[in-house]
């Protein structure tokens, strides 16, 4: 049996590599997609060029979205599992005081780039009667929490958009999921407070947060389940964390 073909991006870094190496473990072959092409090189260098074919493109760039994926080489164009897994937040200030260009950085990556890579992957899960697709979303999809404002509502587009492509792709033999997590200790925070290493460590201090493999495992669970069961939704928090602003820290 030939091994099944996923699409993660984002696997650069974080959640997205931590996906390409679990998926690659339980027998997938990943096209891995990210903006740094020197990571791309580490993660075949790590897992093998027979198993990981790296593409950089940027997915907020619909143009080389599609020329990167229409020119996929043959034996890595039938892809059955895409992770959109891309996704970032920028600055944590209130909406009065919110940088323009950080809006339209979560709003181009966050939700454009999701549909962008889907909408060129869709039609060669279509044509087969098989698919999985994976949103990553967020506990900030699902609670508003102060200053997350703009990070906030592209994450609750997010889960507008997987309930939605659920609905619309139910009789083509595709499924799509939808994963949550809390606090994971990833480069996310210091993404988002610009390179302050020291702000973006106190964000996991006190308690154990969530690891990018802990995700990881999540994803590898869900897409290897009988073809009749989809697992639709998940919330996944480290134990310490209750909701989006409430985490026990000691």
């Amino acid at each position: 049996m030939a091994q099944k073909i996923a699409l993660v991006t984002g696997a650069t870094s974080g959640i997205g590599r931590a996906t390409a190496i679990q998926l690659v473990q339980q027998g997938f072959k990943v096209v891995a997609a990210g903006r740094r092409s020197e990571r791309l090189q580490e993660l075949v260098q790590e897992l093998g060029q027979d198993q990981v074919f790296p593409v950089e493109f940027d997915v907020r760039d619909r143009d080389a979205v599609h020329a990167a994926l229409t020119s996929l080489p043959p034996e890595w164009r039938a892809v059955e599992v895409l992770v959109n897994n891309a996704g970032n937040a920028h600055g944590l200030a209130p909406i009065q005081s919110g940088d323009l260009d950080d809006w339209d950085a979560m709003l181009d990556i966050n939700v454009k780039g999701l549909l962008y890579v889907t909408k060129e992957i869709l039609p060669i899960m279509i044509e087969r009667k098989a698919g999985h697709i994976i949103n990553i979303g967020s506990i900030a999809g699902k609670e508003a929490y102060a200053n997350g404002n703009v990070y906030c509502a592209s994450k609750f587009a997010v889960d507008a958009l997987s309930k939605a492509m659920r609905i619309d792709l139910v009789h083509e033999g595709v499924k799509v999921s939808e994963v949550n997590p809390g606090a994971v200790e990833t480069e996310f925070s210091e993404v988002r407070f610009k390179g302050d290493k020291e702000r973006a460590a106190s964000v996991y201090q006190g308690f154990e947060p969530l690891t990018a493999h802990d995700i990881a495992e999540l994803i590898g669970f869900m897409v290897t389940r009988p073809r009749h069961v989809n697992i639709a939704e998940v919330l996944i928090l480290p134990a310490a964390q209750a909701s989006a602003t409430v985490i026990n820290k000691r």
